[in-house]
């Protein structure tokens, strides 16, 4: 995405601001002077309470942004992004350069997504370029759920619940290998031959081409385990199924 999508002048009405806001998916824009001088921040947040007070949208952006805002200056250095965003109330980072021109946007996503790849950015890193989206989908399935915690090109991790007297398939993968540990519940787990019971803070490796599966052995409570996968493909059609107590292939 482009600076521009998060920029809008002082002149220009709330309405031009919420449609960025709306383009940007971010809920912020940056409010410039004529001049490219930063003015202020404007948030969806910030628009809201402006109409509740008696604004229209025809007013101008300036009337509703905050010009009190942090900021880092781009001589400064990318640890110091990590101290503003242990705010929580910090959810962006404007760096303005010595004419307090905007030259770069951190949002706190793009900082989250980078710190999970192999990747040691400095401040004029482009960081609007990052596909920052880690929302992962909750996937249902027969035996349970399973939701994506981090995926990158290097892992994989997933938290995976197992529903009571529940049995994932009998399967193996041939490009990831896979480190289980529970964390809540007891079962069994299946490694090609051998069956091994497991509990809370149990460890399993499961290499490339070993047949395995989880059962959960309690009829009241469901099997809660962490999975991080490591090899060279974290797709779904890397399964291989001998047994599936739900008829799946």
């Amino acid at each position: 995405m482009k600076k521009e999508n998060f920029i809008i002048y002082e002149d220009e009405s709330i309405l031009a601001a919420l449609k960025k806001i709306d383009a940007n998916k971010k809920g912020f824009v940056m409010v410039l002077h004529r001049d490219d001088t930063v003015k202020g921040t404007l948030t969806d947040g910030d628009i809201r309470r402006s109409l509740i007070k008696g604004l229209t949208v025809e007013a101008a952006a300036s009337s509703s942004c905050s010009t009190k805002f942090k900021y880092l200056s781009e001589s400064e250095e990318f640890d110091h992004v990590i101290d503003f965003f242990r705010d929580v109330s910090v959810d962006f980072i404007p760096i303005i350069n010595r004419e307090k021109k905007l030259v770069n946007i951190i949002t706190r996503s793009t900082m989250q997504s980078l710190l999970l790849r192999d990747h040691h950015p400095d401040i004029h890193y482009d960081f609007l370029s990052v596909e920052d989206n880690l929302e992962y989908e909750i996937y249902r399935r027969p035996w349970g759920f399973y939701k994506t915690t981090i995926l990158n090109e290097m892992f994989q991790s997933k938290l995976i619940s197992v529903r009571p007297g529940q049995a994932l398939s009998l399967q193996m993968h041939r490009k990831r290998e896979e480190h289980w540990i529970i964390v809540h519940g007891s079962g069994i787990v299946q490694l090609d031959e051998s069956e091994k019971p497991v509990e809370d803070g149990n460890y399993i490796y499961i290499p490339k081409g070993c047949r395995h599966r989880m059962t959960n052995t309690s009829q009241e409570e469901s099997l809660l385990y962490i999975e991080v996968q490591c090899g060279q493909y974290f797709g779904e059609d890397d399964i291989v199924r001998f047994e599936d107590n739900y008829g799946r292939a």
